[in-house]
């Protein structure tokens, strides 16, 4: 299954996401976590839009990827703006309704948009290890190694740090990882490789450190939620999943076994949770 890459205009902001099949299927985005770029949902847009059924559209974040930097990064690095770029895209593509995919901050994104801007043209969302409340020591894990991140002199020597700290994410293969890491990185003006974003996007923990904090949200959503949960996730804790599953929309909670923080929706196990509940079964 091939994709197309494309590039709009958001709210000034030049916006680079992936399209993987049909564009008269039937629309699902794609928004991957705080430090990766869309390319990371490979493997599941092109599982959903081989079927034909699905339309799959993998942006790339303010900041990362192909995306353009912002130049306000206190203003535009938190979850109210990103839902404006959200907003901006998906009027553009002119979709009317579309379910959501989220990873970690990409999930995030689609909650605040569900309650708010996207209300009630968000019709499925799928939350990969997210929840309306965070584990105050992951975002600390999270914060020190996204704001300060590291260089190398080759490119193997970056794929054996990312091996590393997304361990978490469980098993891919070799071909996963080595696409991850073309996919995601740039080379330095000293010749060195560093992943592919801004670091001042972690800036966001401290000009809005309540912006993770979102029940008053939770409470007030209507629409299927499903919650993938790292069975180790240190982000997602238990008994937070637990309240999302009696709580607002009541989420369906599966624990995804094998991972931590965030399964990485590329094997077909993953494929199937999603593509089962997207189709309302």
């Amino acid at each position: 299954m091939k994709s197309t890459s494309n590039y709009l205009r958001c709210e000034g902001r030049e916006i680079h996401y992936q399209a993987w099949g049909d564009p008269a299927a039937e629309p699902v985005i794609a928004w991957h976590g705080l430090a990766r770029t869309g390319r990371d949902m490979d493997d599941l847009a092109a599982h959903l839009a081989q079927s034909g059924r699905y339309f799959v559209i993998c942006p790339d974040t303010i900041g990362r990827g192909l995306s353009q930097w912002s130049p306000d990064p206190d203003r535009e690095y938190c979850l109210a703006f990103y839902v404006r770029l959200a907003v901006a895209l998906v009027d553009q593509l002119g979709l009317k309704a579309f379910h959501w995919v989220g990873t970690s901050m990409g999930g995030a994104i689609g909650l605040l948009a569900a309650a708010t801007s996207l209300r009630g043209r968000i019709r499925r969302l799928v939350l990969n290890d997210i929840g309306p409340e965070l584990a105050q020591p992951a975002i600390e894990r999270i914060r020190g190694y996204a704001g300060n991140p590291s260089a190398f002199d080759t490119v193997t020597e970056l794929e054996g740090y990312l091996r590393q700290i997304y361990q978490p994410y469980g098993w891919m293969s070799d071909a996963q990882w080595r696409r991850l890491t073309e996919t995601s990185m740039r080379r330095l003006p000293d010749g060195r490789v560093t992943p592919h974003y801004d670091p001042a996007m972690v800036r966001q923990f401290f000009v809005h450190p309540d912006d993770y904090r979102r029940w008053t949200e939770w409470d007030s959503l209507s629409l299927p939620v499903l919650c993938l949960r790292g069975e180790s996730s240190d982000l997602l804790l238990p008994e937070t999943a637990e309240a999302m599953r009696v709580r607002g929309p009541r989420a369906e909670v599966v624990t995804v076994p094998g991972c931590g923080h965030a399964p990485a929706l590329n094997v077909p196990a993953h494929f199937s949770l999603v593509e089962r509940f997207l189709e309302g079964s």
